[in-house]
């Protein structure tokens, strides 16, 4: 039994099916009883990985946890090796986490602190481990969804400032990969997309596949501070801002890793617009 957090989200809603699609017995947890965002394929569990004690009930059992720690618990919460207790009392073998490329560029960023907390958690576990370190996500486009829906524009900062970014579905391919295949156990993956494209680039790139002019509206750091503090934790905001303002060299730089444990090349951004234009139209 596979047991995935985060199932609601943009990679657990393409991971659930693939598990289940290849004969996994997998239960898809989301914080909320009756959630619309859960796919198909799975059973579905309510448990809140921020409070181990009802994660008890939903491992027992369960062979591989995907670990995906959303919103406020990438700020603060109880300790990691609580939940990683349990999860090892209740039979669990193999821990997938999903962490970020900041840990390996920037290890001392303060605004990755509590990823590199469940980073070494889990390393120490004794659990056979992959940790996935993905850079900027695709995804992330859907914050211009309705600008573009009502508006024809994409209100960004850094409007030319390239960085690769990795299609959700391919971050759920390697876990899948790494949830069920031999070969990752002690590996950490850093997963990008196959080309660094900036803001203004993504924005044309939505464009043509509206078939309609979308204009791109450069935004100041503090426009976008300020736009980010809706849905992202303080601590975090100054810490993406940097990447996306002033990125490293190794954070432009394109891995292999998807290439290498998919067999195939990562998505392009182009692909990832294609398969979600509804929500701009």
């Amino acid at each position: 039994m596979i047991v995935v957090t985060g199932a609601t989200g943009n990679i657990g809603r393409t991971l659930v099916p693939l598990l289940a699609e290849a004969g996994e017995d997998v239960v898809a947890v989301s914080r909320r009883p009756e959630s619309d965002g859960l796919p198909a394929g799975a059973r579905r569990a309510q448990a809140d990985i921020g409070n181990s004690a009802s994660m008890r009930p939903v491992l027992d059992g369960a062979d591989a946890l995907f670990l995906l720690l959303g919103g406020e618990l990438n700020g603060h919460g109880e300790s990691p090796h609580s939940l990683l207790e349990v999860a090892l009392d209740a039979g669990v073998k193999r821990i997938v986490l999903l962490s970020s490329q900041i840990n390996s560029t920037r290890p001392e960023a303060l605004s990755h602190t509590r990823l590199r907390e469940f980073e070494s958690a889990v390393r120490a576990s004794g659990a056979d481990f992959a940790i996935l370190r993905p850079g900027g996500f695709a995804s992330n486009a859907f914050a211009w969804a309705e600008s573009v829906r009502t508006k024809r524009t994409v209100f960004a900062p850094f409007g030319d400032v390239a960085l690769p970014v990795i299609d959700p579905a391919d971050i759920a391919a390697v876990a899948a990969e790494a949830l069920r295949a031999e070969g990752h156990v002690g590996r950490t993956y850093e997963l990008t997309g196959p080309e660094v494209i900036s803001p203004r680039r993504q924005t044309a790139a939505i464009s043509r596949a509206l078939g309609e002019e979308v204009t791109f509206v450069e935004l100041s750091r503090e426009e976008a501070r300020v736009h980010m503090a809706q849905f992202m934790p303080e601590e975090v905001i100054g810490g993406t801002l940097d990447v996306l303002g002033v990125p490293l060299p190794a954070e432009q730089a394109i891995s292999p890793d998807v290439q290498n444990v998919l067999g195939r090349p990562a998505n392009h951004f182009d692909e990832w617009v294609a398969r979600n234009l509804p929500a701009f139209r």
